[in-house]
């Protein structure tokens, strides 16, 4: 079963249409957004509006629920004075920017998604949040310790897990003490990647009946997508939002 899994769109249309269209050639049984659909981007209804027609099964991001309260905070762990001025006008602009129905949405998206398995007598849960199981917001990087992650996976019953939020993709294989395996995939970001890679990110992932925790090996493809962010940054000039956000869909960072 191949399963396409994307995340943190944060408003840039031209990125989801690319993402989508190699989504749709790639033919995957199922497809998940892990959420954050706007923000620091002009198209916020947009993306939400192509979400719904494509009625692609959503979970609520840390500023998909921000702007679902319509709240002035998104939940983001801006490090400066800088960030933190740059975000409350992305925040206040998203607000002022965002349709009813889109409001609505957003507010009513779920936390989580949990998919059992069952192959060859062998169980696992494949789990899918924004941030981690414990909070929307919280960051797991790749140079988290090993027995933390282990630790959150554990405590929150998964096996396999995917997330976003960190922008920066990678696939983690943590080995138990039983000897059995999982896996911590960060399937990066659509329309705001920060790995210095300009280029939009998903995940392909392949679940069969070969699938098993009993050996480290499990099929993770992340998809890199070229699409036109000049014209996203050039929006973002255009627009009220801060300069440096063009800048960083610019150089990825």
């Amino acid at each position: 079963m191949k399963i396409a899994l994307f995340s943190d769109i944060h408003a840039n249309l031209p990125a989801l249409k690319a993402v989508l269209a190699d989504i749709d050639q790639q033919n995957p049984d199922l497809i998940y957004c892990l959420g954050d659909l706007v923000g620091y981007a002009p198209f916020p209804n947009e993306v939400v509006q192509t979400i719904r027609a494509r009625k692609i099964p959503t979970i609520a991001g840390n500023y998909d629920e921000g702007i679902g309260l319509m709240s002035d905070q998104c939940g983001c762990a801006y490090k400066t004075e800088t960030d933190q001025s740059m975000g409350a006008i992305s925040i206040a602009y998203t607000n002022a920017m965002i349709g009813e129905e889109e409001r609505a949405f957003l507010k009513n998206l779920p936390r989580h998604f949990a998919l059992d398995f069952e192959f060859n007598n062998e169980k696992f849960r494949l789990l899918l949040v924004h941030g981690s199981p414990r909070k929307i917001n919280e960051y797991l990087f790749e140079d988290r310790e090993e027995k933390s992650l282990m630790r959150i996976m554990e405590q929150a019953g998964a096996d396999i897990m995917a997330f976003g939020h960190t922008h920066k993709p990678y696939h983690r294989t943590l080995k138990n003490e039983n000897g059995s395996y999982r896996h911590a995939i960060n399937i990066g970001s659509v329309g705001k990647p920060k790995d210095g890679d300009v280029r939009a990110c998903y995940v392909m992932l392949d679940i069969n009946p070969e699938t098993t925790l009993k050996k480290p090996e499990l099929t993770v493809e992340f998809r890199r997508v070229d699409y036109d962010f000049e014209s996203i940054a050039q929006a973002v000039e255009a627009s009220p939002l801060p300069n440096a956000y063009a800048d960083m869909l610019r150089k990825a960072y």
